[in-house]
């Protein structure tokens, strides 16, 4: 068993204790924080069904920024919808035997690599050539945007220049998810993808990664506009009013 092998072994432990643990706590951080005003974006549903609906446009076809920035909102959607295929492709490294829908699936997640580095880019480049995007953004905003587009680069370097052994990373992976530590094949770029997947992962919970599930956490998005039928209070506001 080499160094690099255990290395990994330790160091996927660790991004996933630390991706899940972080994950858990900041969500339930934004589960428990109140909303005390009635404050939906309007127009905005009556309804609960109306709300469901809402953010469901939002989460899939990213409403409020197709509004907002045609642009932007193209660049987004299509890294979005790409990175769901390329992950959802990578499930045959987790998967003995792969399952049928995710073998089907593979020609698809192979190339929306490509589309998923031309949106990563052109993300990258309006936060840095766009005056008033380049003014609110912030050093972290740039690194996560390369460190996203040097992931799919040397995924794509691997699968179309230098390819790996990858019949050797499944069985690393399995090993990994099995607490069975099997030898990762050497290469340097395989190396390196694996690091930086390792460090989104470490990062996610504590970057602004995290709109990913804040988004349904959003009193914007996720309120009935119903301030007339229907007192909004929040439970410490009761309690306070209560006297308890």
């Amino acid at each position: 068993m080499t160094a690099a092998s255990i290395l990994f072994a330790l160091l996927f432990y660790l991004a996933a204790l630390l991706f899940a643990g972080g994950l858990v706590y900041r969500v339930n951080d934004y589960a428990r924080t109140p909303a005390p005003l009635k404050i939906p974006t309007t127009p905005a549903p009556i309804t609960n069904g109306g709300v469901v609906l809402r953010m469901t446009r939002e989460v899939l076809l990213f409403e409020s920024l197709f509004k907002s920035n045609l642009w932007t909102w193209a660049l987004g959607w299509i890294f979005h919808m790409s990175l769901a295929l390329v992950i959802i492709r990578h499930l045959r490294y987790f998967t003995e035997p792969v399952w049928s829908w995710v073998v089907l699936i593979q020609p698809f997640g192979i190339y929306a690599s490509l589309p998923m580095v031309i949106a990563l880019a052109g993300l990258l480049v309006r936060r840095l050539f766009v005056e008033r995007i380049r003014y609110i953004s912030t050093p972290s905003d740039n690194l996560m945007l390369a460190l996203l587009l040097l992931i799919a680069l040397s995924g794509l370097f691997m699968k179309f220049i230098a390819h790996t052994d990858i019949i050797g990373v499944k069985t690393f992976v399995l090993g990994i998810m099995r607490f069975e530590l099997q030898p990762l094949p050497a290469n340097g770029v395989l190396y390196l993808h694996l690091f930086m997947v390792a460090t989104l992962l470490i990062i996610f919970p504590f970057s602004k990664l995290l709109h990913a599930p804040g988004v349904f956490f959003s009193p914007s998005r996720n309120q009935i506009d119903n301030p007339r039928e229907k007192r909004h209070l929040a439970a410490w506001a009761a309690k306070l009013e209560s006297g308890k």
